[in-house]
């Protein structure tokens, strides 16, 4: 779950309006994940995770989907993931971003068990120069009345090469709060993949840590 998209290369689309000639970006992802990792937790039990999409962006406007296999132990046996998201991204000034949106997450073969729901986001980012980047971002379900803020900084070692890190906090209504981190590398290879290889941890009692290593394609 987050607008899923792990990576996405555009190709350009052009569309004729009426009057003025709109141009839209068309782009699509997919990945091979070993594991599914949301906010610290595992979404398929451990196990590997195949998941894709596809978006479009206009004039700062953007909306897309995006898919992925879970597994959550349940009686319903749910297996699949099905998000929808749309937003808008812009410069606030020339060295801060914003992004604000709102994402759907549905789970089609839950058979009743309500795990649908809504989050409504905002964020801020900025480069400080030096390949260092550093974002903010908070993430609202407003049925539900749960809070995650997420912080992450990330460092450019070269044009192909970067490492980042994210920490996390995920407030529930009913109680059951936790912190989570990450820290990871992504590198864009030569031959078209992406890889990144990152750590999971949370504060969550008992509960298992996870390197994750994932494969994706820009389409």
């Amino acid at each position: 779950m987050i607008r899923k998209i792990l990576l996405a290369g555009a190709a350009s689309l052009a569309i004729a309006a009426p009057a003025v000639a709109q141009e839209v970006s068309v782009s699509g992802n997919v990945a091979i994940s070993t594991d599914y990792v949301w906010r610290g937790v595992s979404q398929t039990n451990g196990d590997m995770a195949i998941s894709g999409g596809f978006d479009l962006e206009s004039g700062g406007f953007y909306a897309g989907t995006w898919v992925s296999n879970v597994d959550f132990n349940d009686s319903a046996d749910t297996n699949i993931e099905w998000d929808f998201y749309a937003g808008f991204a812009g410069d606030l000034t020339e060295t801060v971003g914003f992004d604000i949106g709102l994402i759907y997450y549905a789970y089609p073969d839950s058979s009743g068990l309500d795990y649908d729901f809504v989050e409504l986001y905002g964020g801020l980012s900025t480069e400080l120069g030096a390949g260092v980047g550093l974002s903010g971002y908070i993430y609202w379900d407003p049925d539900n009345e749960n809070i995650y803020v997420e912080a992450a900084a990330g460092y450019a070692l070269t044009e192909t090469l970067g490492v980042d890190a994210t920490v996390g906090n995920y407030s529930f209504d009913g109680g059951g709060d936790y912190t989570t981190f990450s820290v990871g590398a992504t590198l864009a290879t030569s031959v078209g993949l992406d890889l990144d290889f990152r750590y999971w941890d949370t504060d969550i009692t008992g509960a298992d840590d996870a390197f994750v290593f994932t494969v994706s394609k820009a389409l």
